[in-house]
């Protein structure tokens, strides 16, 4: 996009908009004082409410210019019950529904599964799923932007248009990283459509309009404010806006507008304990849909950089345990055998702390700047190993798709319930049992003959280490930067700590096929 803006629709005309128009190009209001309150004005004719400067008088010639870009989308899909209770991309977060895609099996107003039949040879059929979310056009020949959740594993496609019109459209492609979807109509013709608006960008604070398909509804619009920028609400490529302005089940893939009426973000989810809007809803940035709308456009097919690690947020309980209290980052879990950090040289417990650079906070930032770049891109690590910083090269691959990565995560194996039956006495060490693994227990965690570390027998249930979720069947592999094959290799570590005076000791635990890292306190 350019500076020019271009608009299909027509300027947004009206001294309506004109005082909020002011306030959003960025000139700072006054101080409210007592002649600024809201006001009856008395005209020749009815009295007039005057709201105070910046306030919108009306979104109502916002509205009349964009909804006819807007549609709804009416799928139809086969699908295994338990997918519809997650968004593929976005993984379990830790909390609300989804717009435009139903949390339970009964009706909700968006259509509810039917009854299973039978195929010619007897094999049970999927469920027929009704499900209805939004989109918008971008372009006067029909392809129309909106989630990949809401048209993934559709079998047939309608959208509606404002005049009520029903056109079938297809898939052009889907990203689930970002959880976009591109959509074309079939039937040609010359739509109405909105712009992304990727330089100027509104401040929290300022007035934004939702418009799209709640619980079926159709064009409805709600308004509200932008609640707040970068929120992360789970392992994708999105830094999520965060808007006030209602939406619901069915929102999702519709627009949120400026008070310009260019396109600042996708919506995509709501913050609901209750499955109803509750003032918190998260849309994607326009500049990163309309980088993914285009290339899906172009090619149908996203690329993203790759390292092959597995990582957490370096937290402050982490850092205090690692003796460096103000650092922030993101650990290093584990490797992907034979991936690109494997062979650059990272290690299971390294802290990046910078990449080509630029400071790392959190592990989904460094996802982030992993996956903007391109494949056989050279990424400089800055990573903390052994209390000293050093860089490690790593060449980008080329990330596998979503459901690639969950395959390799569940064939790697993990440990099962285990059990001391090895007749092992387990010393304890932080109200853990620990052992060696033992070829009983290799058998029993299911892992393979070379890999160390000691197993948890048991656990006091009064430990921290059974406070934060460990169990029985975990395999502890690593204390600070040391290997542990033992329980005694668990205590040196531990004493190491605490003559170094730090509160508690780091941990890397194996479980599941991977390796993540605790914090546990070290008793006196």
């Amino acid at each position: 996009m350019t500076s020019k803006k271009t608009y299909l629709l027509g300027a947004i005309a009206g001294a309506g908009v004109m005082a909020a128009a002011v306030a959003g190009a960025g000139m700072r209001l006054p101080d409210a004082r007592a002649d600024q309150q809201p006001q009856l004005i008395r005209a020749s004719t009815a009295p007039i409410f005057a709201p105070p400067p910046g306030a919108p008088l009306s979104f109502a010639d916002i509205f009349d210019r964009v909804s006819p870009a807007v549609v709804s989308i009416n799928v139809t899909s086969r699908v295994d019950q338990s997918a519809l209770r997650q968004i593929p991309g976005l993984g379990a977060l830790p909390f609300g529904i989804f717009p435009g895609q139903p949390d339970d099996e009964q009706d909700d107003g968006e259509g509810a599964p039917s009854q299973g039949g039978k195929t010619e040879k007897g094999q049970p059929k999927l469920p027929t799923q009704q499900s209805s979310g939004s989109g918008f056009f971008i372009s006067a020949d029909g392809y129309i932007v909106t989630n990949n959740h809401v048209v993934e594993n559709a079998e047939t496609i309608k959208v509606v248009l404002k005049d009520e019109r029903e056109l079938d459209a297809t898939v052009v492609g889907r990203d689930e990283g970002t959880d976009l979807a591109v959509l074309k109509v079939k039937q040609e013709g010359n739509y109405p459509f909105v712009n992304f608006e990727n330089s100027a960008r509104p401040r929290v604070g300022d007035w934004v309009i939702a418009v799209g398909n709640p619980f079926g509804l159709g064009g409805t619009a709600t308004a509200g404010i932008i609640s707040a920028y970068g929120r992360d609400i789970g392992e994708t490529f999105v830094d999520y806006i965060q808007i006030d302005a209602p939406i619901n089940r069915g929102n999702s893939g519709g627009p949120t507008f400026d008070i310009y009426g260019r396109v600042i973000g996708v919506n995509t989810a709501i913050f609901s304990p209750s499955g109803g809007s509750v003032g918190i809803g998260f849309a994607i940035p326009a500049e990163v849909a309309d980088q993914v709308t285009k290339q899906l456009i172009n090619g149908g097919k996203i690329s993203r950089g790759y390292i092959g690690a597995t990582i957490q947020n370096f937290t402050a309980e982490m850092a205090e345990a690692q003796g460096t209290p103000e650092q922030r980052g993101a650990i290093v879990a584990d490797l992907t055998p034979g991936g690109p950090s494997q062979k650059a040289g990272l290690q299971a417990g390294d802290v990046v702390i910078s990449i080509n650079g630029k400071p790392i906070k959190t592990s989904s930032g460094l996802t982030r700047e992993v996956a903007g770049s391109r494949p056989g891109d050279n990424l400089r690590l800055e990573v903390l190993r052994d209390g000293r910083k050093r860089f490690v090269d790593v060449r980008a691959g080329t990330r596998p798709s979503e459901r690639e990565l969950a395959a390799n995560d569940n064939g790697r194996g993990g440990p099962g319930a285990g059990g001391d039956s090895s007749g092992v006495q387990a010393p304890s060490v932080l109200g853990m049992k620990l052992s060696p693994l033992t070829p009983e227990l290799r058998r029993q965690l299911n892992l393979p003959a070379d890999f160390k570390g000691a197993a948890i027998l048991s656990l006091d249930t009064g430990s921290d280490a059974a406070t934060k979720g460990l169990r029985r069947g975990d395999v502890v592999v690593k204390v600070a930067d040391r290997a542990v094959t033992s329980a005694a290799d668990l205590a040196a570590g531990v004493d190491a700590a605490r003559k170094a005076g730090r509160p508690s000791v780091l941990i890397g635990v194996y479980r599941g096929g991977r390796t993540l890292w605790l914090p546990l306190k070290i008793s006196e």
